[in-house]
């Protein structure tokens, strides 16, 4: 077992993420709990919003949040009679949301620029450290 720090985007709608912050949760690709048990304890996850909430037809497209895990337990809770996602603990950081449109072209995730929403389909997928860094860095408020 490796004690690596990884480093994360999820894929979430700006409402949801400002539940996730009050609840101190995250949840990612609809509350299925496989996407959540690749995160450790340690890592941090970056939130991007493609949209406001998901009706919206108009595009948001920013970072929103930054949060770091806490622990290791991924659990369910009943929301809806037919809803039960599954959550992970976090801490989220303080910091400003982020334009992604002036970043494409320094992110290394992102390997087709013309086509730079792609990776975010995938609701939760692994970034590289310096990615990490460029991104918080025009999003944190303090230093952690």
């Amino acid at each position: 077992m490796h004690n690596m720090t990884k480093y994360w985007i999820v894929t979430v709608s700006k409402e949801h993420v400002l539940n996730g912050i009050d609840w101190k949760i995250m949840q990612a690709c609809h509350g299925k709990k496989a996407p959540l048990k690749r995160i450790n304890k340690g890592d941090y996850v970056i939130f991007y919003s493609s949209k406001y909430n998901m009706k919206d037809k108009q595009p948001y497209q920013k970072f929103t949040a930054i949060a770091k895990t806490i622990d290791n337990e991924v659990y369910q809770v009943k929301m809806f009679e037919n809803f039960e996602p599954f959550r992970r603990n976090v801490m989220f950081l303080e910091c400003a949301e982020t334009e992604i449109r002036p970043l494409i072209n320094d992110l290394e995730f992102i390997t087709n620029k013309q086509s730079w929403g792609y990776p975010f389909r995938y609701g939760l997928f692994e970034i590289y450290e310096n990615d990490f860094k460029l991104i918080s860095s025009k999003m944190l408020l303090k230093d952690e």
